[in-house]
C-alpha cells in the first residue's frame, strides 16, 4: 500500500468533518437541528468539525512529509489517528441524530405503548455507541487504518471516569444520616462479595466474575469501566455486566412500585429501596416517579442513595484488587494492594472529588454541578407578566386545592417577586438558606401534583411557578465543562469498546453472568426491601 493510499481515509474522514462543520454554521440544517433539539450544540458540533477534521488533515500531511516510522509519535499519535477520527465521527452522529431520532420515535410511539422506550431500555448515546461498535464489527469488521485508534478505548473510558468526580461532593453523603449510609454500604460491599461466591460456585472465569461484582454493587457502568483493567476483564464481559444491569433494571422499574405501594412505603422509604436496589440512574429516576409522581421527595431521596454508591467506587476498586491478586496466586502486601494495583485514574477521581466536596468548583452543597442561589438580584426575579398572573390569580381565590404550606409558598413568592428566604432574615445566612428551602419545596410539590394529575393548574400560573423555580437554579461552568468532556470520553471508549466485542466471544459466555446477575440482584431488592422498612423514617432529607 503507498503512502497516498494509507493516508485516503484519514482525509475522507478529516474532509467529512471540515464539510459537516461549514455547513452546519451556515445555517442550512438549523431546521432539522430544531427539530432535533439539538439546535443549542450548533457552534459545538461546527467547533468539533473543524478541529478535529483539521487535526486529521494536518496528520495526514506529517504522513506524506515524513517517512512513518516507529516512534512514540508514530505509535501514540498519527498511526491511531485515523481510527480515533472515525470513533468521534461515529460518536458525533449518535449524540446529535441517532439518540435524538430514537427519543422523537420513542415520544411518538409513548400513546401506543404507555411508556418511552428510551427510557425503559436506556436507549442513550452509551448503549447506542455500544451497540454501533458491535455491529461493525460484526458485519462489516473494523478497518485496517483504524486499528490502532480503536486500541485506545479502554485510556478514554478511564478519562471518564476521572471527570465523574467531579460531579458530586461530600455533602450528599451528609444528607443521609448515619443510618442510610451504612444500608448503602452494606449493600453494596454484600452484593460484590455474593457475586464473588455465585462466580465461583458457576465456575466463572474470575476477569467476567470481578467485573460483574463491581457492576451489580456499584453504579453499573461507571463501575464497570473502572474495574475491568484491576482484574483484566475482557470488552465483551464488560458488555455482558453492563448487558445484566440494564435488563435487570428494567424488570425493577416496574416490580418495585408495585411492591412499594402494596407493602405501603412512604416517599422517603421507596426512594431509599429504589436507590439501593436498581442501579441505573435513568431507571432509578423512571421507578421513583412512577411510584410517586405528587411528592418530589422520592425522586430526591432515590437520586442521592444512587449517587452515594458511586462514592463507595475507590473502596470496591481496592477490595477487587486485592480479591484479584489473592484469587491468581499472588500473595500481596499493602503497597502492592494500594500502591501498585490502585489504578491511577481512581486517583484522579478521588482528587477531582476531593476538590468538588471543597468548593474549588462549586459550592460544596452542589449536586452533578447544580446549585441554588437565593439572593437578591434582578436576575432571580419574575417577570412582570408572571408576577401580574400570579397575583392575580392569588387576588381572585383563583388556585385550588393547596395545603397552608403551599398557599403560603405562593403568596410569599408574590410579595418578594421571587423565590428566597425572608428579606428581614437576610443577615442570618442558615436560616435565610431554610426559609427559601422550605418555600422551594412547596411549590416543587404544587408542580409535581399538577403534574400527576391530583391538582389543576392554568397553564400560565404553573409557567410562572417552574421559571421561579428555574431562576434560582445555577450551574458551575467548570462542572458543566468536565461533565460534557466526560459524556465525550464514554461516547468514544463504548464505541470503541463494542468494537472489540465479535460474535464468538459472545455466544462463548452463554448465560451465566445473567443467572448471577439476576440471583445477586433479586437477594439484595429483597433484603434491602425489608431493611429499608425496618431503618430508615421519614426523616432522610432536612
Amino acid at each position: 500500500m503507498t503512502q497516498a493510499q494509507s493516508n485516503k481515509p484519514l482525509f475522507i474522514i478529516s474532509g467529512f468533518m471540515v464539510i459537516y462543520a461549514l455547513i452546519a454554521s451556515s445555517g442550512v440544517l438549523h431546521p432539522l437541528m430544531k427539530y432535533l433539539h439539538t439546535a443549542k450544540a450548533v457552534d459545538l458540533q461546527v467547533s468539533m468539525g473543524l478541529i478535529c477534521g483539521g487535526i486529521g488533515i494536518l496528520g495526514g500531511i506529517v504522513n506524506i512529509v515524513r517517512k512513518p516510522g516507529n516512534t512514540s509519535f508514530d505509535r501514540f499519535v498519527l498511526q491511531p489517528l485515523p481510527g480515533i477520527l472515525l470513533i468521534l465521527l461515529m460518536a458525533m452522529a449518535i449524540r446529535w441524530y441517532v439518540e435524538p431520532l430514537v427519543k422523537l420515535f420513542s415520544h411518538n410511539l409513548q400513546p401506543v405503548l404507555g411508556f418511552k422506550i428510551y427510557k425503559v431500555l436506556n436507549l442513550n448515546y452509551v448503549i447506542l455507541g455500544l451497540l454501533a461498535g458491535v455491529l461493525i464489527t460484526n458485519t462489516y469488521g473494523i478497518p485496517k487504518f483504524a486499528a490502532a485508534g480503536v486500541k485506545c478505548a479502554r485510556f478514554v473510558l478511564k478519562m471518564g471516569v476521572i471527570m465523574l468526580g467531579a460531579r458530586y461532593s461530600f455533602a450528599e453523603l451528609a444528607k443521609l444520616g448515619t443510618y442510610s449510609i451504612f444500608l448503602v454500604g452494606t449493600f453494596v460491599l454484600g452484593t460484590v462479595f455474593l457475586v464473588l461466591w455465585l462466580g465461583n460456585l458457576f465456575k466463572q472465569p474470575k476477569t467476567m466474575t470481578g467485573v460483574l461484582a463491581a457492576g451489580m454493587g456499584v453504579c453499573g457502568v461507571s463501575a464497570t469501566v473502572a474495574v475491568a483493567p484491576v482484574v483484566k476483564a475482557k470488552s465483551e464481559e464488560m458488555a455482558y455486566t453492563i448487558g445484566t444491569i440494564l435488563s435487570f433494571g428494567i424488570i425493577c422499574m416496574f416490580v418495585f412500585p408495585t411492591v412499594g405501594h402494596w407493602a405501603g412505603m412512604n416517599p422517603v422509604q421507596f426512594g431509599a429501596w429504589a436507590g439501593t436496589g436498581i442501579l441505573n440512574s435513568a431507571q432509578v429516576a423512571a421507578s421513583a416517579l412512577a411510584f410517586n409522581a405528587v411528592d418530589i421527595k422520592t425522586l430526591k431521596v432515590a437520586e442521592i442513595f444512587n449517587i452515594t454508591r458511586v462514592l463507595f467506587l475507590p473502596i470496591i476498586v481496592l477490595v477487587l484488587a486485592a480479591w484479584f491478586g489473592k484469587e491468581t496466586g499472588k500473595k500481596l502486601t499493602f503497597k502492592e494492594v494500594v500502591i501498585d494495583k490502585f489504578p491511577i485514574f481512581i486517583i484522579g477521581f478521588l482528587l477531582l472529588f476531593a476538590m468538588s466536596s471543597m468548593g474549588l468548583f462549586s459550592p460544596p452543597t452542589h449536586y452533578k454541578g447544580k446549585f441554588i442561589d437565593y439572593s437578591y438580584n434582578e436576575r432571580t426575579q419574575v417577570t412582570d407578566k408572571e408576577w401580574d398572573v400570579l397575583n392575580g390569580a392569588v387576588q381572585a381565590n383563583a388556585i385550588k386545592g393547596l395545603n397552608e404550606e403551599q398557599m403560603a409558598a405562593v403568596k410569599d413568592l408574590v410579595a418578594q417577586r421571587q423565590l428566597a428566604g425572608n428579606y428581614e432574615s437576610r443577615g442570618d445566612k442558615d436560616l435565610f438558606q431554610k426559609q427559601g428551602e422550605a418555600r422551594m419545596f412547596q411549590l416543587e410539590t404544587i408542580l409535581a401534583a399538577a403534574k400527576g394529575g391530583t391538582l389543576h393548574l392554568e397553564k400560565n400560573v404553573k409557567a410562572a411557578i417552574h421559571h421561579a423555580i428555574k431562576q434560582v437554579h445555577k450551574k458551575s461552568k467548570t462542572v458543566t465543562t468536565l461533565t460534557d468532556c466526560m459524556i465525550w470520553f464514554f461516547a468514544f471508549g463504548l464505541i470503541g469498546l463494542g468494537m472489540q466485542i465479535t460474535k464468538k466471544a459472545i455466544f462463548q459466555a452463554g448465560g451465566w453472568p445473567l443467572a448471577i446477575g439476576i440471583i445477586s440482584g433479586v437477594t439484595k431488592a429483597t433484603l434491602s426491601f425489608f431493611v429499608v422498612l425496618w431503618l430508615v423514617k421519614d426523616v432522610v432529607l432536612k
